[in-house]
């Protein structure tokens, strides 16, 4: 058996390994909820690690946590944020709805550290206790959200957005250096008028524009923070300053504008700011879904697709058909796109559940968060590197189309009128002409009037063609 040591908590005593920094009540955590395969997301770790480092700041200028306590906790806590101890908090999601068990393994965690660092026996409890003094101050029920927001905000300014925003330039990239180059659009899956490349993807780089809006905006209510609010947001056993105090260390830590809740009961009863980050989310995975889908569409071929555009090859796409190549980066990213979808179903739902004083569906709300700032960020780096930058025109191709259209018989509805047009177009259909020879075979229009005004470079930007 692996050696063992006691730790205990209010119900009593534990057997805890011997070799891990965690104390009773994590202990309990992993006998009552080994439910699945899903860890407290790691980026709660270090989130949790920046609150508590804060909180003990905030109490040691406030004389209330002694020296000796305060730079055992501060260099535990920097330990934590370098990377170190992350295997000591092995706690699976689905627990209890507040995080408590969670909140008690980073107090553990850190309590067991001091006495390492100390010289004093782990379990101890001596110099630095894991209620008294790592969670002076707070609850979990305003620790953990807090946590949730600082994880949230903190992984999204970081590394979701930075992400995004290069997808974005190089999606922009592409829309100037194509701009003059003219294709057939398409609407309800049919040919339409003309449009140039750069132009349809303008419209990705404006969406993907709108959603990092979107995002920014959501997260102004992320930066608003339970701490010191306490057990069900009156602040009890914590000092009047307190919540400031912190919030404005942790501000400090990360460089975000965190700030305390000016109304500590409607953080810690709801967490509606993440529901609505989350829903920014969802718009992200919409916009990328159609991204994704398009060009998947345009490059669908190569012989007997659109094949407007030619895709990196980056792998075999079949296991049977030689020479096949697919659009794995396009599939992948419409699969994480339904992902974060259904995430915030979830967030959703766990957002609608705060009962009286309390939400207990944090656990849940934050994996999928976490979950979802994840795939977008890999999805969308992935994307941009192993598609959109190595994306080319098939120049050959656009122009067969564009040629070939019958919808560029639009441009004569001024000039002899909607029936007349549409006649022509019908007539080329039903007789396999091309536009101009339909047009010059009923003799609605000369030669020459046919060239200057169906001119498919004219009609890509606002134009009315007259006799």
């Amino acid at each position: 058996m692996t050696d063992v040591r006691k730790e205990t908590d209010s119900l009593g005593e534990v057997s805890v390994p011997a070799d891990k920094l965690w104390g009773a009540q994590t202990q309990r955590s992993l006998e009552h909820f080994s439910i699945g395969k899903d860890l407290m997301p790691r980026e709660m770790i270090t989130a949790y690690a920046t609150l508590k480092k804060a909180c003990a700041n905030a109490n040691h200028a406030g004389k209330r946590l002694d020296d000796t306590a305060h730079k055992l906790i501060l260099e535990t806590c920097d330990e934590i944020l370098a990377g170190q101890h992350h295997d000591m908090f092995p706690l699976h999601v689905w627990m209890t709805g507040s995080g408590t068990q969670f909140n008690m393994n980073v107090n553990e965690v850190i309590s067991n550290r001091c006495c390492q660092l100390a010289g004093t026996p782990l379990g101890s409890k001596k110099p630095v206790h894991p209620n008294d003094h790592v969670n002076m101050s707070q609850s979990s029920n305003d620790s953990f959200p807090s946590t949730m927001y600082i994880a949230a905000a903190v992984n999204t300014k970081e590394r979701l957005l930075p992400s995004l925003k290069a997808l974005h330039d190089a999606i922009d990239a592409k829309a100037k250096e194509w701009a003059s180059i003219v294709k057939i659009g398409r609407t309800h899956m049919q040919d339409a008028t003309p449009i140039t490349l750069g132009q349809e993807w303008s419209g990705y780089a404006g969406m993907l524009a709108d959603n990092i809006e979107r995002i920014e905006d959501a997260l102004k209510g992320v930066y608003r923070l339970a701490l010191g609010g306490t057990a069900v947001g009156t602040g009890i056993n914590a000092a009047p300053g307190f919540a400031e105090e912190a919030a404005a260390e942790i501000a400090k830590l990360t460089g975000l504008p965190f700030v305390t809740a000016p109304n500590k009961f409607t953080v810690q009863g709801a967490h509606d700011a993440l529901v609505q980050l989350s829903g920014a989310f969802r718009t992200l995975a919409v916009s990328l879904y159609k991204i994704g889908n398009d060009i998947r569409l345009m490059s669908c071929g190569p012989r007997a697709g659109f094949a407007e555009l030619h895709i990196p090859e980056n792998e075999p796409g079949s296991s049977i058909m030689p020479g096949k190549v697919n659009p794995t980066q396009a599939e992948a990213l419409t699969m994480i796109a339904v992902q974060v979808m259904a995430n915030d179903v979830a967030v959703g739902f766990g957002g609608a559940s705060g009962y009286l004083e309390m939400n207990v569906y944090k656990p849940l709300m934050i994996y999928n968060v976490a979950h979802s700032i994840t795939l977008m960020t890999d999805g969308c780096a992935n994307f941009r590197r192993f598609l959109v930058e190595g994306t080319q025109p098939n120049l050959k191709k656009i122009k067969e189309y564009v040629d070939r259209s019958l919808m560029l018989v639009t441009a004569l509805a001024p000039v002899i009128g909607y029936d007349k047009a549409s006649k022509i177009a019908h007539y080329a259909i039903d007789h396999d002409l091309t536009l101009k020879e339909a047009a010059l075979k009923l003799e609605y229009v000369s030669e020459a009037e046919f060239d200057k005004v169906v001119d498919p470079s004219k009609m890509v930007h606002p134009y009315v063609a007259t006799e």
